[in-house]
C-alpha cells in the first residue's frame, strides 16, 4: 500500500467513525435536550483537549527556540 492509499484509508476510517458516532447519537433513546448537552459538553471536552496539546506544542517550539538561539550564540562567540 502506498502513502496516498494509505492516507485516503485513513480519511475514510476516520470519517466513517465521525459519521457513525453522529448517527448513534442521533438514534439513542433520550431526549434531544439530553442528546444536544452531550454533544455540547464532548465538543467542549475536545477543544480543551486540543488547546492543551497546542499550548504543549507552543511550548515545545519556544524551547527548540531557545536552545536554536543559544547555540548560534555560542558559535558566533
Amino acid at each position: 500500500m502506498n502513502k496516498d492509499h494509505a492516507v485516503g484509508f485513513g480519511i475514510g476510517l476516520l470519517s466513517g467513525v465521525i459519521i457513525g458516532g453522529v448517527i448513534a447519537l442521533l438514534f439513542a433513546p433520550q431526549s434531544g435536550k439530553e442528546t444536544r448537552k452531550m454533544i455540547k459538553d464532548k465538543a467542549t471536552g475536545t477543544m480543551d483537549a486540543i488547546k492543551g496539546k497546542v499550548a504543549e506544542a507552543n511550548e515545545m517550539v519556544d524551547t527548540v527556540k531557545d536552545k536554536t538561539t543559544r547555540a548560534v550564540h555560542e558559535l558566533k562567540s
